[in-house]
């Protein structure tokens, strides 16, 4: 008799197939709305990846329900055309494709957008409550606060795998998981350990300087992260005792060192370079190869989380959110 093969081990799991779940509630969103949210998009660079993303953008809108209007600006104007955005009633939010000065000035931009327009999270009030474990712009706890697409992005992903444990309290659903993020930029990889861990994870950030460890301390006794630096630690030390491990190395150079990862390991890969072998598959149970799809599509969430942010702030009869 024929023995049959065993099933595969791992499921590689396809960001499209997660993206088509908040699709879903993004479309039972916006039919509650008057109209359909526009978005604006200003290029003020030369940089193919920019431009790519913005393609991206006006077709993902366009397919979803929303507006979308590319403006190409000299990028000494940019500032100008910001506060002209922000002071248009028409205009619900605002994305600006980086980078545009390579420098401090790019910051000074991203803290020229007003909270209210702010899809991508990157204005103070939005970064200060992402690291303080501040999830409310209202004391009413009716506005949600933004957080930036990519991280946000990886957590709906690990939403959608089960990893967060919905029988625990919100906030505390990753009590017990420990996960290994493999790049600790400013832009994705810091904020998005200070998310796990802010949601109970304990933490393992590492980078080119060494690893840290993000916990809410013995117990997630703390309010919010706090951050320990693991002398002498190494990738190595970090990868056999991760139930889950996200890397987001930019570069051909970088090649992940499988065979350390425990079996059974959730692996995502959110580099546009694919960090993991096709090995990776012998020892994970799931493996997520790209996330952009998704990423695109919480841009879009995050708009209509601003638009119902604002009905919420004129039922309550406060204006504006400071």
């Amino acid at each position: 008799m024929a023995t049959q093969d065993p099933p595969a081990s791992c499921k590689v799991v396809l960001a499209g197939s997660i993206a088509k779940s908040l699709q879903y509630e993004i479309s039972e969103g916006l039919l509650k709305l008057e109209r359909k949210p526009l978005l604006v998009g200003f290029l003020a660079n030369k940089d193919p990846a920019a431009r790519l993303y913005s393609s991206w953008t006006q077709k993902t809108c366009q397919e979803n329900g929303f507006d979308f209007n590319l403006r190409e600006v000299d990028r000494e104007e940019l500032e100008t055309h910001i506060l002209t955005a922000n002071q248009d009633d028409a205009v619900d939010g605002i994305i600006v494709y980086y980078p545009i000065f390579n420098s401090r000035q790019d910051q000074y931009l991203q803290q020229l957008i007003d909270v209210r327009k702010d899809v991508e999270g990157l204005c103070h009030t939005h970064v200060f409550n992402m690291y303080s474990n501040i999830r409310w712009l209202d004391e009413q706890k009716l506005q949600k606060s933004i957080l930036p697409c990519t991280p946000l992005a990886l957590v709906k992903i690990l939403e959608h795998l089960k990893v967060y444990n919905t029988i625990l309290p919100y906030g505390n659903r990753l009590f017990g998981r420990t996960v290994l993020v493999v790049n600790r930029s400013e832009v994705v990889g810091r904020p998005l350990a200070a998310l796990l861990a802010n949601d109970g994870a304990c933490v393992y950030s590492v980078d080119v300087t060494g690893v840290q460890q993000f916990t809410r301390g013995e117990g997630i006794k703390k309010k919010r992260h706090e951050v320990v630096d693991k002398e002498g630690w190494t990738l190595e030390d970090c990868i056999p005792i991760c139930d889950v491990v996200i890397s987001g190395v930019p570069g051909e150079a970088f090649h992940f060192p499988t065979t350390l990862l425990k079996d059974g390991v959730i692996c995502i890969n959110f580099s546009t370079e694919k960090n993991f072998g096709p090995e990776v598959k012998e020892r994970a149970s799931i493996y997520v190869p790209a996330i952009g799809k998704v990423t695109i599509i919480v841009l879009l969430r995050n708009l209509l989380r601003i638009v119902q942010n604002r009905k919420s702030s004129s039922k309550t009869g406060n204006g504006e959110i400071n």
